[in-house]
């Protein structure tokens, strides 16, 4: 089937990114794990396979809160840990991701630290980990990093948003 695509991202804890996404209408999956590209990025980084229906949802806004969700402005000491990077499958798929980083790029302060890449290579990770926020919902860890990531993601997309999945989460009113 057409509609159905594709891409990894990588730029913070595979965690964080995998509730991220687990949590937008027209994802189908989510697999966590590891992803390596070819040449200088060829070493395993932490990050997810998204597996979307293009009828339900379009790179772009993947790609948009993708940005939003991780420091994909900063590169600090962790970045090969957590690679800021769209992984693509085709050429095709490539050039739109360009084109989508370089127009959204205008739209936030600061120059993108965010790659293009192509996938190469994707390990899972063990499974007591995978599925993590939402087998664990009460650990600090999500308390302290991944709900802050779901309220911004109910409140600056919430169209996009399975609500039904972050029901339990309050997000405050900016006045």
């Amino acid at each position: 089937m057409k509609s159905i695509e594709k891409i990894g991202l990588g730029g913070g804890c595979h965690w964080c990114t995998e509730a991220v996404f687990q949590s937008v209408k027209g994802v189908i999956s989510v697999e966590q794990g590891y992803i390596a590209s070819i040449d200088d990025n060829a070493t395993f980084s932490e990050g997810i396979i998204i597996t979307f229906n293009l009828e339900l949802i379009d790179l772009r806004l993947l790609i948009d809160i993708h940005l939003i969700t991780h420091k994909s402005t900063k590169n600090h000491s962790m970045r090969d840990k957590y690679r800021s990077a769209i992984y693509t499958f085709s050429d095709t798929q490539k050039a739109q991701s360009k084109q989508i980083l370089h127009e959204l790029g205008k739209e936030y302060y600061g120059t993108l630290v965010t790659l293009v890449l192509d996938f190469n290579a994707f390990k899972m990770s063990r499974n007591e980990i995978t599925n993590y926020y939402y087998n664990n919902p009460e650990k600090p860890f999500c308390k302290a990093f991944i709900n802050p990531k779901l309220k911004l993601l109910l409140k600056d997309y919430g169209a996009h948003v399975n609500h039904e999945k972050l029901s339990h989460l309050k997000v405050e009113s900016i006045e």
